[in-house]
């Protein structure tokens, strides 16, 4: 069967389309155009430099005119053949098909796409372009003229028309656009995409010419002494982002092709907001919110950096998310840790400062990071039974810390057991339960155990046996009082004398009686499975302080409604001690036992009065 070869076609591009794309969906915002213009200039110029090395100026001019833009550069210019293949041709970069090669065009120019030039069709109905090349003694300047339409006409011109080699691109603003062409407009535009470039960029408008950018960069210029460097960046930074930085790290990474530096927050940040950073390509602006720049620990921290390896996407407003950016990620993590760890040897004062700010930040580096962990020990402040203390001093103080892991837990046993000698922290805080885990791998000799309330009770001094027997009635109906709660009731004396009654409740205990609560409330089939997942787990206490004033006469109380009040009220407030919201049982016992003590104590003034 003989086959026959059908006749290839070719695409047809609707230009009024695929402007509409570009302005609606690949860039952000019409401003993009005054980067292109730049763009394509400063490649120009690269690449003339390059091939030539004939110590071209790169000084790049930008003049308002009325109602257009017009964009010179001293570059390596278009022959007619050129201007056929990469203006006429939609996707053909002269950077990227650079006789040089990909990875050259990479590192040394900014645009890779072959799209940039159709970024001004979205402010503009026509765009003209009079080149002359500097790679051919014998061309003559050609201009390319297109019209947001799709069509263009190229033709020769004098020599007059472009004496000297390079290019000039004129935009012509379309109905509606004009407010982007003002002189003040163009000139933050430029000033903001080409702020670290290394050519001059200047604007011309209404015969003033002003120089936009600054070079070379505040991180590469020369400083006196360390200190006039950080005072230099602390301003620069405060000029370009907008706030005051606590402190600022020096991002000089040659190995990684970055430079520039970190700026600590004043105030203290959400760790889910990892955007925020000023990002160049090459002295181009690319983000001034990208993200991924940093670890996620390093949220404390916005960057501004020159980067020369990192890819951008197509629109050229954000970071392709690769390999490469990984390994940047990964070195400014590493830089930041070592600004850490120096302050930690070298100024405690400025640590300090920072941790009052970021500490939660350290937690979560530390969290992954043995050696920086041992090294902010003395730093890193923990709620314990000592007070706000560093895990180190804990240690010191008590070889055995025991943990609580949830707020509630600490709160119930915190005044009792730093009375009693106990170390416990409270790891009910974000990486502080995962960080004490960690002690004994970092502080040997150290142990943590979970924290327990029979570890606890068994801290507490036992009364005599006499006493005990004593009280053997009241006690009996506590318990029998407070059974339907899932409460037992206990007596040991402690320290301080002024708390009458401590609550304990383990955490199997608070999970069993969520799951009988949830099967109180649950349907008939829901109730059969959550009776299944029934536990043992130990009931709560309510340990009465014999050592207490008010437990002494409370014990002593013969009248059975009136202990039943009381053993109520010893309850409830011991139940406040813990801080945790009180479940609607336990409100309206509290506002019972509170309510009989006041009818008590009227019925009973009425009674001596009379």
């Amino acid at each position: 069967m003989q086959v026959h070869e059908q006749p290839s076609h070719t695409f047809q591009v609707d230009l009024r389309g695929l402007v509409d794309l570009l302005s609606h969906h690949l860039y952000s915002s019409p401003r993009v155009y005054v980067r292109e213009l730049l763009q394509n200039a400063v490649d120009a110029v690269t690449a003339r430099q390059n091939k030539r090395q004939d110590g071209t100026p790169g000084e790049i001019r930008l003049t308002v005119l009325p109602g257009a833009l017009r964009v010179d550069d001293p570059g390596i210019g278009l022959s007619e053949a050129d201007v056929h293949r990469f203006l006429a041709t939609i996707g053909s970069s002269s950077k990227r098909d650079d006789l040089a090669g990909v990875e050259v065009a990479r590192r040394e120019f900014l645009g890779q796409f072959g799209i940039g030039l159709l970024a001004c069709f979205v402010v503009a109905d026509e765009i003209t372009v009079v080149s002359r090349s500097a790679t051919d003694p014998a061309a003559v300047p050609v201009e390319w003229r297109a019209t947001s339409d799709g069509a263009y006409t190229v033709r020769t011109l004098p020599d007059d028309a472009r004496p000297e080699a390079g290019t000039t691109v004129t935009v012509t603003a379309r109905r509606g656009a004009e407010q982007w062409f003002t002189a003040e407009c163009v000139r933050d535009l430029a000033g903001s995409f080409g702020a670290l470039l290394r050519y001059d960029i200047l604007v011309e408008a209404q015969g003033v010419t002003t120089k936009v950018n600054t070079t070379p960069p505040v991180w590469d210029r020369d400083h006196a002494t360390p200190d006039t460097r950080r005072a230099a960046l602390l301003a620069y930074g405060q000029e370009t982002l907008g706030f005051a930085a606590l402190d600022v790290v020096d991002l000089d990474l040659p190995l990684v092709g970055v430079r520039g530096a970190a700026y600590v927050l004043p105030v203290a940040s959400n760790p889910l907001e990892r955007g925020g950073h000023r990002v160049y390509l090459k002295g181009m602006l690319l983000s001034e919110s990208a993200s991924k720049l940093l670890p996620e620990w390093a949220f404390f921290a916005r960057c501004i950096v020159d980067a020369e390896a990192l890819r951008p996407t197509a629109s050229r407003e954000a970071l392709y998310d690769d390999e490469t950016l990984a390994a940047v990620r990964d070195a400014l993590g590493d830089r930041i840790r070592d600004w850490l760890t120096g302050l930690a040897a070298t100024d405690p004062e400025r640590l300090e400062r920072f941790l009052a700010v970021h500490q939660l930040g350290v937690k979560a580096l530390a969290v992954h990071d043995d050696e920086l962990l041992r090294t902010m020990l003395p730093w890193l402040r923990f709620e314990t039974t000592a007070g706000r203390v560093s895990l180190a001093e804990l240690a010191r103080r008590h070889p055995m810390v025991h943990l609580a892991r949830t707020v509630e837990e600490f709160r119930q046993v915190a005044a009792i057991a730093s009375a009693q000698g106990l170390g416990v922290v409270n790891g009910g805080y974000t990486y502080d339960a995962a960080l004490v885990d960690k002690l004994p791998s970092v502080a040997p000799g150290t142990s943590v155990v979970p924290l327990a309330a029979d570890a606890v009770v068994a801290h507490l001094d036992a009364v005599p046996a006499d006493r005990e027997l004593a009280v053997a009635a009241f006690l009996a109906a506590a318990r029998a009082r407070l059974d339907r709660l899932d409460c037992d009731v206990v007596l040991r004396t402690f320290h301080p004398v002024s708390v009458p009654a401590l609550y304990l409740d383990s955490r199997e205990a608070l999970h069993e009686r969520s799951r009988a609560q949830a099967e109180a409330d649950a349907d008939p089939l829901w109730t059969e499975i959550l009776s299944n997942l029934r536990a043992t787990a130990p009931r709560a206490q309510l340990v009465l302080n014999d050592l207490n004033p008010v437990v002494r006469r409370v014990t002593g109380l013969a009248d059975p409604e009136l202990r039943a009040t009381a053993v109520d009220a010893l309850y409830g407030q011991a139940l406040l001690m813990t801080h945790r919201p009180l479940r609607t049982t336990e409100s309206a016992l509290l506002n019972r036992a509170l309510g009989d003590l006041l009818t008590w104590a009227a019925d009973r003034t009425r009674t001596t009065e009379a």
